[in-house]
């Protein structure tokens, strides 16, 4: 039987998306909807196995054992904590992730 767990979006990946949808609404709304919709749902479908998704590259550097999932240019980078997802931040896949990427307000 699959554990589910539950998915919990801090409010720095929420500014993420809100920044993700701004962008791509500038050309196309309906286009930057429609992405963020997708986006969501797969962020939503890690309640079932997130540890399918690879572990980043930078958590030898940052001390950290985050993953990632893919969606367009974008990742979607988390931890798993007991049975809870913390998704950090969704982030354009060239930007170079450092520990200030996580720092929050």
């Amino acid at each position: 039987m699959a554990v589910s767990y539950n998915v919990e979006i801090t409010q720095i990946a929420e500014r993420d998306v809100e920044e993700i949808w701004t962008y791509i609404a500038a050309d196309n709304q309906e286009a930057a909807t429609a992405f963020i919709l997708r986006l969501e749902e797969q962020i939503e479908a890690l309640e079932q196995f997130p540890e399918r998704c690879s572990l980043i590259p930078e958590n030898e550097l940052l001390g950290t054992t985050y993953r990632h999932q893919l969606y367009g240019a974008y990742r979607t980078i988390f931890r798993i904590s007991g049975r809870t997802v913390y998704i950090l931040r969704v982030i354009h896949g060239a930007r170079l992730l450092d520990s200030s990427c996580f720092e929050t307000e």
